[in-house]
C-alpha cells in the first residue's frame, strides 16, 4: 500500500479506506493488509458514496463466496466474459506452462523457437521468458502484465511468475508482491482442479517460494508428489529449484548428486533450465572449494546461454557463485559481465526489499558485487591469498576489499560477516 500510496499522493490511510470501499479494482485483503494490482488506478473521486459503500458489500459477498487464487478474482470480468472463461479441468493446463523453459532447442535459435508456437497468448507469453532470461526486465513485464487475466490457467500462472520476477529489478516491489500473492492463493482453488492444474500450481508456487529465499505456503504439496508428472523441461527446472534448495541447507552433495543426474537423463538439451543446474553446480562445487569443477559448469552454462543472450541467470546467482563471474567471465567477456554485474544490482535491490522483511534475516545491500564476493569466501573461511588467486588480485586488495566490507557493515570480525552473506 505505500507504493501505491506514494504513487497516488495520498495518505496510506486514505487508500486502505478506498479498497476497504471497494473502490479500488482487484485489490484482495491478505491478512491485515491490503494487495494492490500493478497500474490500478486511482479513483477520480476520493470522497465516499453510497454506491460504494454498496459496492464493498457486493465485493465482500463475492470474495466469501468464490474460491481463491483465480485471477478473476483480482480482475473483476464481465459476466459475458466470464461465460467463455474455460474452465480450469481442461486436461492440458501443462502445455502452455513456461513454454520457453520447457522448449527443446539448439542454442542461437530460441527466437526461432518462440516463432514456431501457434498459439497466439503462448507465443506472447514466451516472448515474455525470452525477455526476462535475457535481462529485459522492463519488457518482460510489460508483455506478462498482459496476461495476468488471461482465461487459460497455465499462461496465467506464468504470466505472475514472470511478472514477479521482472518487477524486482524495476523496483516496482507492490506488483511484485501482488503477483507472487497471486501464486500463493492459487493452491487454495477449488479441490476438483484437473490433476494437472494442481500440479502446475504448486510448481509455479515451489518455484517461486524457494528461489526467493521464502518459507514455503503451509500446504504446498511435497516436491516428490509432482516432479514426475511434469514435462521434460520443467522437470528439469523443478530439479534446479530442488538442488537450489538442498543448497540453502547446506547439503552440497546432494544438491550435486540431483543436478548431475538431471543433466545426463535429459533426453534432449533444454538450455534454460540446464543453465540453472549448472550454476547450481557451480555454488555446490564453490562450497565444496573446487574450483577446477565450477570452473566447468560456469562455462557450460555461459556455452548455452551466450549464443541467445540468456544472462539473467548469472545476474540473479552472483552472490552464491563465489567470485567465479570475476575469475571467469569479467577476462574474456568484459561488455558481458558489466551486463550482468548491472542485472546483479538491479535484481538484489528488489530481490532483498522482499527477502529480508519476510524472514527477518539482513542480507548485506550495500556492499558492491566485488566486495560481496569476497566476503563470501571469506566467510567460508578462505584466506586472503586463497581468495586473490582465485579472483586474479593481489592479497593487499582482498584486504582493502574486506576492510571497506568491515567499515560499511559496521563490524571487525570475519566471523561477523557470515550473518549478512547469502546463504
Amino acid at each position: 500500500m505505500q507504493e501505491t500510496a506514494s504513487e497516488w499522493g495520498v495518505s496510506t490511510r486514505l487508500v486502505q479506506r478506498l479498497c476497504a470501499e471497494g473502490r479500488v479494482d482487484g485489490a484482495r485483503k491478505v491478512g491485515g493488509s491490503w494487495v494492490i494490482p500493478p497500474n490500478a488506478q486511482k479513483p477520480t473521486n476520493l470522497r465516499a458514496t453510497k454506491s460504494s459503500v454498496n459496492a464493498v458489500h457486493l465485493s465482500e459477498d463475492a470474495l466469501r463466496d468464490a474460491p481463491l487464487g483465480k485471477a478473476e478474482d483480482a480482475f473483476p470480468v464481465t459476466p459475458s466474459a466470464a461465460a467463455s472463461l474455460p474452465s480450469q479441468q481442461d486436461a492440458g493446463a501443462l502445455a502452455s506452462l513456461m513454454p520457453l523453459m520447457n522448449s527443446a532447442f539448439v542454442p542461437g535459435t530460441c527466437q526461432e523457437t518462440i516463432e514456431r508456437f501457434e498459439d497466439p497468448a503462448t507465443r506472447e507469453i514466451a516472448r515474455a521468458e525470452y525477455c526476462y532470461f535475457s535481462g529485459q526486465a522492463e519488457e518482460a513485464a510489460q508483455v506478462s502484465s498482459k496476461l495476468l487475466s488471461h482465461p487459460d490457467l497455465a499462461i496465467r500462472l506464468s504470466a505472475y511468475l514472470i511478472y514477479t520476477y521482472a518487477n524486482l529489478p524495476l523496483g516496482n516491489i507492490n506488483g511484485a508482491r501482488f503477483a507472487l500473492t497471486e501464486l500463493r492463493l492459487s493452491l487454495h482453488a477449488d479441490a476438483s482442479s484437473s490433476t494437472q492444474s494442481r500440479i502446475a500450481e504448486a510448481f509455479v508456487a515451489y518455484a517461486a517460494s524457494v528461489l526467493l529465499h521464502l518459507p514455503e505456503p503451509d500446504d504446498m504439496p511435497p516436491a516428490e508428489t509432482f516432479f514426475a508428472l511434469l514435462p521434460p523441461g520443467l522437470r528439469a527446472f523443478a530439479l534446479y529449484v530442488h538442488a537450489h534448495q538442498l543448497y540453502l541447507e547446506g547439503d552440497y552433495s546432494r544438491s550435486l548428486g540431483l543436478v548431475e543426474a538431471a543433466l545426463l537423463m535429459a533426453p534432449n538439451a533444454y538450455p534454460i533450465p540446464e543453465i540453472y543446474l549448472h550454476l547450481v553446480a557451480v555454488m555446490d562445487y564453490m562450497s565444496l572449494r573446487q574450483t577446477d569443477a565450477a570452473r566447468t559448469h560456469l562455462l557450460a552454462a555461459w556455452a548455452l546461454a551466450r549464443p541467445d543472450g540468456l544472462i539473467e541467470a548469472f545476474g540473479e546467482h552472483h552472490g552464491l557463485l563465489g567470485g567465479m563471474l570475476e575469475s571467469v567471465i569479467k577476462k574474456d567477456w568484459p561488455e558481458d559481465f558489466k551486463h550482468i554485474i548491472d542485472i546483479t544490482y538491479r535484481f538484489s535491490a528488489g530481490w532483498r526489499r522482499i527477502h529480508n522483511p519476510v524472514t527477518e534475516e539482513t542480507v548485506a545491500d550495500n556492499l558492491t558485487t566485488t566486495e560481496f564476493a569476497v566476503s563470501m569466501l571469506a566467510a567460508r573461511d578462505w584466506t586472503n591469498q586463497e581468495i586473490g588467486a582465485h579472483l586474479g588480485v593481489s592479497a593487499n586488495t582482498v584486504k582493502s576489499c574486506l576492510a571497506s566490507s568491515f567499515r560499511k557493515l559496521g563490524i571487525s570480525r570475519r566471523r561477523d560477516l557470515q550473518q549478512y552473506m547469502l546463504r
